[in-house]
């Protein structure tokens, strides 16, 4: 049986962080977990290297694409080889036989009627890699908010518009093909709109993949990108995924536009996508020009890999948008590590030691364990991982009440050898379950525990759907007792953390091509005059009536009153940072002499000034003290 999983191809324009290494720790859990099922489980990720986006990065480092690339590319292995992580494939958009792939999906596609070649003229966003319909010079970007670029030029289309109904029937008759439930809602929502054809070539920039006989086309990211999943195991027969996971950002590409390129060549689809949440830092997204990016590897340095692994699997409700701090990651090591499963594995060993000479006693018939092994092999199964590790983590409470009830160390000496028996093989026939259950969580510290156990055998080797009470075998000697979680000292730990996260943050600017005390300035502006600023009418507004744009998280429509007749009707790229009721009754700045552009087919009259940082939030501009409605600012 084979289990194949892909994370991401992650896109190149930046370093790996934690948000990268989150998706790629679920992925190599899930591989661990499958594997000890008896699966030949496979785990594939890659680097997304094509795209104006790398090549733009690419002049800024002062390198050519392939050099930038490369060294990205690098750094995202390297940074998967610390975490251990256990990857199959390292796929590269940029490797020759990748583009041999990506040639045949075209000319299966072409051939078979879903491809053919016109001219787009309109707006693009560069951070999306996404056509924007309907939208003017200059307008925002409906999924990101950031302005669009104007673009002209002959392209390949792919008859995406062929498809809609073929996909809601999809959705339909498989509804675990888009988990969780909240992402097979938004995708059939945008399906259910209906679909336009959409562009897989570019002839405006240089970095991509060519197509064949067709110069000057090369292919548009995703139609490349995707592909890499294929490639990756192209020589391997285990095509199609058993699972792709990805981020919640990019899941209409996945269930939308991969599953009808797929069709159209006439090749398999996936079984599942999940499309999980984001990782939080300080309740935003994690982001570059934000300066909150959080790396993996200074965490690893200070408490190690598997530390960084339980604290993602069990504080993030998989699915959900979660968040990360240095203070929870130490607390949650603290207090369940240490004092949970370090705790239980070295006392209980300890006694062994300590009252039976380090050898395992006779076996005890009482089974506490069965219902635990049940409901944490299925929130596996379902991805519950904060489930699965509250189940054995109740295991460990149980057994420590229990060692706490029968306290051997009142009854060493006068108790039945029965009695202590019994209570020192329930203890440790419990660490060796809950041990064996938390081995794709904890690959490290388990096989630790593993050792000082005294097994034989490999952990990994250990079939989870044949996991029972008993397997501890009486006369086993166990190993020698070594704190496996020692415990940490907050301020200690945190202080060097956040040292070392400056260190790789300078590091990595490097690697970016820039100089570490310039890492992320702000670009100088071309200075205009003042009769240039003279013309931008700038009034106070008062907000009236806010709501959210059906169809467009990030789009909010508003009537503002600005001392005119009648309210002006604003679309702003807002709704991601002020809810509709936060906004009314609100003062905000308007630009009053801006032309009317439509943004999702409504007319929005003016703009609202707000400040905002490549990927943040935007914040409005305000005033502290009172100011009439309409008064103009100068």
């Amino acid at each position: 049986m084979k289990y194949y999983i892909t994370t991401p191809i992650y896109y190149v324009n930046a370093a790996p962080h934690i948000g990268h290494a989150y998706t790629t720790i679920v992925a190599d859990l899930l591989k661990r977990y499958k594997s000890m099922l008896g699966f030949h489980a496979v785990l594939t990720t890659g680097s997304d290297e094509h795209g104006v986006n790398v090549e733009r990065s690419a002049e800024r480092a002062g390198k050519s694409p392939q050099v930038f690339c490369d060294a990205i590319a690098a750094e995202f292995a390297r940074q998967w080889n610390v975490l251990s992580l256990g990857i199959d494939h390292f796929q590269r958009t940029t490797d020759p036989r990748h583009a041999a792939v990506v040639q045949d999906l075209f000319d299966r596609c072409r051939g078979n009627g879903y491809v053919y070649k016109g001219s787009y003229s309109g707006q693009y966003c560069i951070f999306d890699n996404l056509y924007v319909n309907d939208a003017a010079p200059g307008d925002p970007c409906p999924d990101c908010g950031r302005p669009t670029e104007t673009i002209a030029e002959e392209n390949f289309f792919f008859k995406l518009s062929a498809f809609a109904e073929r996909l809601l029937a999809l959705y339909e008759s498989q509804p675990d093909f888009i988990q969780p439930e909240s992402r097979r809602n938004e995708v059939v929502a945008f399906v259910r709109q209906g679909l336009t054809d959409i562009s897989i070539t570019r002839t405006n920039i240089k970095w991509g993949i060519p197509v064949a006989g067709e110069s000057p086309h090369v292919f548009y990211v995703w139609f490349d990108a995707l592909t890499a999943y294929m490639t990756a195991v192209a020589d391997e027969g285990l095509w199609p995924a058993d699972l792709h996971l990805i981020g919640k950002e990019i899941v209409r590409f996945h269930a939308v536009y991969w599953p009808a390129f797929l069709w159209a060549a006439g090749l398999e689809l996936p079984k599942r996508i999940y499309a999980h949440g984001w990782l939080l830092f300080e309740n935003d997204k994690m982001s570059k020009s934000r300066g909150n990016i959080v790396r993996a590897e200074p965490i690893c340095q200070v408490m190690g890999a598997d530390a960084l692994r339980y604290f993602l699997l069990r504080e993030v409700v998989f699915g959900t948008d979660g968040s990360f701090s240095y203070d929870a990651l130490v607390g949650r090591y603290n207090s369940d590590l240490a004092n949970g499963l370090g705790n239980l594995a070295s006392r209980t060993l300890t006694m062994i030691r300590q009252y039976r000479g380090g050898v395992i006693p006779p076996a005890a018939t009482t089974d506490i364990a069965a219902a635990t092994i049940s409901r944490v092999l299925s929130a596996y199964e379902n991805f519950e991982f904060s489930k699965a590790l509250e189940e054995i983590w109740s295991l460990i409470s149980t057994v420590d009440k229990y060692i706490v009830t029968q306290a051997p160390w009142k009854h060493a000496k006068d108790a039945t050898p029965e009695y202590l028996d019994e209570t020192l093989y329930t203890a440790a026939e419990a660490l060796r379950i809950a041990t064996v259950l938390l081995a794709p969580v904890l690959p490290e510290s388990t096989r630790k525990i593993w050792s000082q156990l005294g097994m034989k055998t490999s952990l990994e080797s250990v079939r989870l759907d044949s996991l029972q009470w008993g397997g501890l075998e009486a006369g086993q000697p166990i190993g020698e007792i070594a704190a496996v979680f020692p415990r940490i000292d907050p301020k200690e730990a945190i202080g060097r953390m956040r040292e070392l996260e400056e260190r790789a943050t300078a590091e990595q600017a490097v690697l970016m091509g820039k100089r570490p005390e310039t890492a992320a300035p702000a670009e100088a502006s071309a200075k205009i005059s003042i009769e240039d600023f003279a013309k931008v009418d700038l009034r106070v507004g008062l907000v009236l009536s806010a709501e959210r744009v059906k169809g467009a998280d990030k789009l909010m429509q508003m009537k503002v009153d600005i001392g005119e007749p009648q309210p002006r009707t604003i679309v702003a790229g807002i709704a991601e940072a002020y809810t509709p009721e936060a906004l009314v009754n609100r003062k905000v700045v308007i630009v009053a002499n801006l032309q009317p552009r439509k943004l999702k087919g409504i007319e929005s009259n003016g703009m609202i000034v707000a400040a905002s940082v490549e990927g943040g939030k935007p914040v409005l501009a305000g005033f502290h003290e009172d100011i009439p409605v309409g008064a103009r600012l100068k």
